[in-house]
């Protein structure tokens, strides 16, 4: 049997169309129209089992890849980082039972500063071009928004020039990977057996698409500056109709992504694989726009897993039509794609810490997992003493990099009533949402309901040491450290100095006055103060912290458990 996996990075469950998600917000100036049309993968669907508890383990892009590749949780342990020399990953492992495996990828960070993850693959293609992918270097006059409210300017450089050559659809990023995949497939259409990993970074931000997807979403009334890679975290430094047009923006990115992946399902299709072909589509996690009043992927103190960040898409069409048609509500992790992929070749192995997901959708099985874990662990930064080299490093290239100090983030525990958020010691209070009556999670119930929150506190700390985590991890997580004196959680102190400006009334601190000149909107003056004054003049000033923004209070109760 040939194997093709296929992820799509940050695509929202609630954005395919398959998955019958309610609606999470309206598409202002598209009124009666569809909230979003996927096509290709609700055909996919349809040939499909899917699974509708998919929840991410670690989190996010290459944590999630770690727990793909090796088939184990890594979260507990380790962060955004390569792969380990000693880990055996998956190509290697279907390599013993005579499979050519190929991985076909434009997601920068899979061949990027030798994270390794084309490890163990006969071969590999690095479509070129996406996002921060250092690849142009033509002279080219760029246009670079200045504004407040772009996440880093220098990523958004790199994209926009890597964008200069675009000029038909095949010359978009998702486009050219499923077009490569696609001459893939009709050269080696004829292997015994294949194992291709098509890695598409799409629709992740930057937020675009071509023009006659955004005509689909974006409200023809919008006349605010195009806001294509916004800030993460506090959401309301957007005004509704900025936030409005940046969910527009996914939406038709999301269409793009759909017509790309369909490209890919026709060929499989059109030279003869889809009755000897296993396929898999699934991504790695979601993205916010608002819920919570977040933005984005925030990290630190502001870095709680809901569930629109956590629970994804996943569907698997066999050959023989196993589990077709069927919705399947048991709980699964990546982990479990991992075991699932080296069942299908006939491989078992006691070192995955999942479980083949065809027992379930032959109706055999329902399932063994109790609680879905999610989390991301974050390399302790000291952004004061690391000063501007900090944020050029390792995962901060991309979007693992916390911003502020902390060993640690918080971890989300889920069952089918159930949800957890814990942060680590010192940092914000426990949530708990009973997802039956209350799946927006809008109502924390964490003081209503203490049984079930220790039961799941319980579960998290028992997972934690399965996995080998460290015993201060272990501490910090354990019911009954919260509110306690601690460092885990440590910011910044309120003594350090920022510099203020005002736009449109409301206080912006940035942590150098370079950094405060550049996102000046006009002339006016810098201010500069300490943290503490700042939070006594304006608790929701927005101060950003590795280019994220939180409000005065974020940061302050991050803080107080040193004080």
């Amino acid at each position: 049997m040939n194997i093709i996996f296929l992820m799509n990075d940050t695509l929202r469950a609630d954005h395919i169309n398959a998955y019958q998600r309610h609606t999470p917000w309206n598409r202002p100036g598209h009124e009666g129209q569809p909230f979003i049309e996927t096509p290709h993968l609700d055909k996919l669907a349809e040939e499909s089992a899917l699974f509708d508890r998919c929840y991410v383990g670690s989190y996010p892009t290459i944590p999630n890849r770690h727990d793909l590749a090796t088939g184990r949780f890594g979260f507990p342990t380790i962060g955004w980082e390569p792969l380990k020399a000693d880990e055996v990953v998956i190509a290697e492992r279907l390599e013993s039972r005579g499979y050519v495996s190929m991985m076909i990828f434009d997601t920068p960070p899979l061949a990027n500063d030798d994270y390794n993850f084309t490890r163990g693959f006969t071969a590999w293609d690095w479509v070129r071009g996406q996002h921060r992918d250092r690849w142009i270097t033509d002279p080219v006059e760029l246009t670079l928004p200045t504004s407040y409210k772009t996440k880093s300017p220098t990523g958004l450089q790199l994209y926009l020039l890597n964008a200069t050559r675009r000029q038909y659809e095949r010359d978009w990023m998702c486009a050219k990977t499923a077009l490569a995949a696609c001459d893939w497939l009709e050269r080696n259409k004829t292997r015994e057996r294949f194992f291709l990993w098509v890695d598409m970074w799409d629709p992740h931000d930057p937020f675009e698409a071509p023009t006659y997807d955004m005509a689909r979403y974006t409200d023809p009334d919008y006349r605010g500056l195009p806001i294509i890679y916004p800030k993460y975290g506090r959401a309301d430094y957007m005004t509704p109709e900025e936030l409005n047009d940046v969910r527009a923006r996914y939406a038709a990115k999301v269409q793009f992504v759909d017509r790309s992946v369909g490209r890919i399902l026709d060929c499989v299709q059109a030279v003869g694989l889809d009755r000897n072909t296993l396929i898999i589509h699934t991504t790695d996690h979601g993205h916010l726009f608002g819920e919570h009043g977040l933005q984005g992927k925030p990290t630190g103190p502001l870095g709680r897993l809901y569930e629109p960040t956590t629970r994804i898409p996943l569907l698997i069409r066999h050959p023989e039509g196993l589990g077709q048609g069927r919705r399947i509500g048991a709980i699964v992790q990546p982990p479990d794609v991992t075991a699932t992929i080296l069942a299908a070749a006939g491989i078992s192995d006691a070192e995955i810490q999942g479980e083949s997901l065809l027992p379930l959708m032959a109706g055999t099985s329902e399932g063994s997992r109790k609680y879905a874990f999610s989390g991301r662990f974050s390399r302790q930064v000291n952004i004061l003493s690391a000063g501007a080299a900090a944020p050029k490093r390792g995962a901060a290239s991309f979007d693992g990099w916390v911003g502020i100090d902390a060993t640690s983030e918080p971890i989300t525990v889920t069952t089918d009533e159930w949800s957890l958020i814990v942060s680590p010691d010192g940092g914000p209070p426990p949530e708990l949402y009973h997802l039956t009556n209350d799946p927006s999670q809008q109502h924390n119930v964490y003081n209503a309901y203490s049984k079930e929150a220790e039961e799941l506190h319980q579960a998290l700390v028992d997972f934690l040491t399965e996995c080998g985590a460290s015993r201060e991890r272990i501490a910090a997580y354990t019911m009954g450290s919260h509110g306690t004196s601690s460092t885990t959680a440590q910011a910044l102190p309120t003594s350090t100095l920022v510099y203020s400006i005002r736009i449109d009334g409301r206080p912006y601190a940035f942590l150098s006055e370079d950094e405060a000149i550049f996102n000046r909107v006009d002339d006016s003056p810098i201010e500069s103060m300490t943290l503490d004054r700042l939070q006594s003049i304006d608790g929701h000033a927005m101060v950003c912290i590795g280019d994220q923004y939180y409000w005065a209070t974020d940061v302050a109760f991050a803080t107080r458990s040193q004080e």
